[in-house]
């Protein structure tokens, strides 16, 4: 078994919905990720919400999909750069 195969298996196979708060909360990182990320001029494909959880109160996830290898490294650099020394 793949890992990709356990990880679905992990999911429940239907879509549920976190309460309208967290959601909102997912939201607002997601764009201030973005917005941050933009400004650092890097762009990931696609990002977004997801609750993979039965239970509610855990929230929603923000989704930040896959990237290229440039991309990756680009990413990696703007953290190396803003890490305190």
């Amino acid at each position: 078994m793949t890992t990709e195969q356990r990880t679905a298996d992990a999911l429940p196979a239907t879509p549920v919905q976190a309460a309208p708060h967290k959601i909102q909360e997912a939201v607002e990182a997601r764009d201030a990720l973005a917005q941050a990320l933009s400004r650092a001029g890097i762009q990931l494909p696609a990002m977004d919400i997801r609750s993979p959880w039965s239970d509610e109160t855990r929230g929603a996830l923000v989704h930040l999909g896959v990237c290229s290898a440039p991309v990756a490294l680009a990413l990696a650099a703007v953290i190396e750069q803003g890490i305190p020394r």
